[in-house]
């Protein structure tokens, strides 16, 4: 009777490596499938701002819709111009969406 309770207590000790290669594995999962992307997308966002010129017709985040005016490499405000001798002030990390090749109107 002894011996299977030996038994089962060896049998327990070299299960402890199965969670933590779950746990691992998880890990890895989460990386390369959530964690990779959103970095690679940032990159690209980042880059894709920082090539944004005089002219660029653009969305901000909060929905205003303009052209470009002024841009300056080292400073992160543009100038934006949403109406007809109307501009305002954004920081360029505001701007989301390139609308110079789109067909949709703005101002």
């Amino acid at each position: 009777m002894k011996s299977i309770f030996f038994l089962q207590a060896a049998g327990a000790g070299g299960g402890a490596m199965t969670p933590l290669i779950f746990m691992a594995g998880m890990f890895a999962v989460m990386y390369f499938f959530m964690i990779r992307p959103q970095q690679k997308k940032a990159k690209e966002q980042r880059k894709w701002v920082d090539e944004l010129q005089k002219g660029d017709k653009v969305v901000t985040a909060s929905g205003l819709h303009g052209v470009i005016k002024q841009v300056s490499p080292d400073n992160p405000v543009i100038v934006l111009e949403i109406a007809v001798n109307t501009q305002v002030k954004i920081d360029k990390s505001a701007v989301s969406l390139d609308m110079t090749k789109s067909s949709y109107p703005t101002a």
